[in-house]
């Protein structure tokens, strides 16, 4: 049993179990799926998908409730669809579960092992098979597909932890043991295969594997920001818990310093160590800021106009880095403070002279609510999101390690969102409170296993560290090994 199985049995305090957790109750939306699954919108956001992963002109066209003909817009042929699964269109559906030996039918298993299958008790054998005019396929890729990256499963979820996510333990994914597998991409990968079967010579379009490390800057200073009562906490925890004797000296006088720029002597500024490390190794570093304040526990204790924030993210930008949003505590159900944290982060840079053909962000403790943070993202017109990995485990948690368009699976209809999947977090594979691998060996082989399946189907590897996690040599040592993996 890997540290991915072995997570389900841990107890923590994060820890779900299985109940509404009270703390967290919303008026949620209710889905009604009634013809979701055969409506214009989530067709025509399946063929952009098909489209951004295959580079080909295909068509999907329904025949009644349990077919659905894939065509080309150039050649003639199809490929059937013929045992579609609504249940990929309801909100807290139980599905099954089963595996498919891809390379038993004469097909290549991107990662070489049996593919799971999702919505399935059983597949037939042949799994694909020829018909007049096509190929058929005897397993909903499509709805699972889109039961995967629109995340219907977590509507109105009644499984929540302490802090309201909505965790892996949960998801179909964690309680059947593949949610160390990007089960799309892999499908995907397969579907392609058939797609050159039934269209000979047509060249499917080739995806490189990149690498994305981002950080979440929740605390960019030990010191620099904090009142008379939380410095003298952190100095007393430095020299008792972490046999700092220096932090009684460093920690006032950095205090004082923090005036115009952060003090190199922090413990917790490692923003120059970073960026240096991601251009060792011709990568772009994405950093994320706080710019509210809707939990005074939980969030930051620096502003974003403070001038030592503007000066590093004056730094950041002028070494070619991102820089991002990082919404507050409760901004994952209020659209209306997100939007004005993104406004409030707009008006910052542009002060500052930072422009970005792109804006992005990352819920803060990875809290997200579907579909309500998606359209709090909507309302801010930022272009992007990543925060759609568990804090539990890393892992694929839309399956898919590919940045994609958003769906907003109440509405049933897309937006004008991109969702760039987190794969793995620092402290959930590092923390006693998750995995708890340390940063040893065992650590390393976690994120490097996740890393070879990225790589495997040409993704992306999303990585988050928080720049406060790389106060001691291992920390670091494992940082550069990841990346330089």
């Amino acid at each position: 049993m890997n540290e991915m199985t072995a997570l389900y049995d841990r107890n923590s305090p994060e820890r779900p179990n299985a109940s509404l957790n009270p703390s967290c109750v919303t008026d949620n939306l209710t889905v009604v799926a009634s013809g979701v699954s055969s409506s214009e919108p989530v067709l025509a956001w399946l063929e952009q998908i098909l489209q951004e992963r295959f580079g080909l002109p295909l068509k999907l066209e329904r025949d009644g409730p349990e077919r659905l003909y894939l065509r080309h817009a150039e050649a003639p042929g199809h490929v059937l669809f013929d045992r579609l699964q609504p249940g990929f269109y309801l909100a807290g559906g139980e599905l099954p579960h089963c595996q498919w030996d891809a390379t038993a039918e004469g097909f290549r298993a991107p990662l070489d092992l049996p593919l799971p299958a999702p919505g399935a008790a059983s597949l037939p054998q042949p799994l694909v098979e020829p018909m007049a005019g096509g190929l058929t396929i005897h397993y909903d890729i499509l709805g699972m597909t889109y039961w995967m990256l629109s995340r219907q499963e977590e509507v109105d979820a009644q499984v929540l932890d302490r802090h309201c996510r909505f965790p892996a333990s949960a998801s179909h994914a964690g309680r059947h043991g593949y949610l160390d597998r990007p089960v799309v991409d892999e499908w995907l990968a397969v579907l392609g295969q058939v797609i050159q079967r039934q269209w000979p010579g047509i060249q499917l379009r080739q995806h490189v594997f990149e690498q994305r490390p981002t950080h979440d800057v929740d605390r960019p200073s030990r010191y620099g920001f904090a009142r008379d009562i939380k410095l003298a906490r952190a100095m007393l925890g430095d020299v008792l818990l972490h046999r700092r004797p220096q932090a009684l000296l460093v920690g006032p006088w950095v205090r004082l310093s923090t005036r115009r720029r952060l003090h190199s002597l922090d413990p917790l500024n490692t923003f120059d160590w970073l960026m240096d490390v991601s251009e060792r190794h011709g990568l772009t570093s994405a950093f994320y800021f706080i710019c509210g304040r809707t939990d005074p526990r939980k969030d930051a204790d620096y502003e974003p106009e403070h001038p030592a924030m503007r000066d590093l993210m004056r730094r950041m930008h002028a070494r070619g880095h991102e820089i991002g949003l990082h919404p507050s505590y409760h901004t994952f159900r209020n659209p209306k403070e997100l939007a004005n944290e993104a406004v409030r982060l707009h008006r910052v840079c542009a002060e500052e002279g930072i422009e970005q053909a792109q804006w992005g962000g990352r819920m803060h403790y990875l809290r997200w609510q579907m579909p309500l943070t998606l359209q709090g993202y909507v309302q801010a017109g930022l272009d992007y999101d990543t925060t759609l990995g568990y804090a539990e485990s890393p892992g694929f948690r839309c399956g898919t390690c590919f940045d994609y368009p958003a769906f907003d699976p109440v509405k049933g209809e897309p937006l004008a969102l991109r969702i760039r999947p987190l794969i793995a977090m620092e402290a959930s594979v590092i923390s006693p409170l998750y995995l708890g691998l340390g940063t040893g060996e065992e650590a390393f082989e976690c994120f490097s296993r996740l890393k070879a399946r990225c790589r495997a189907i040409g993704g992306v590897f999303t990585l988050l560290w928080h720049n406060s996690e790389l106060t001691t040599t291992a920390q670091r040592e494992l940082y550069e090994r990841v990346l330089a993996d």
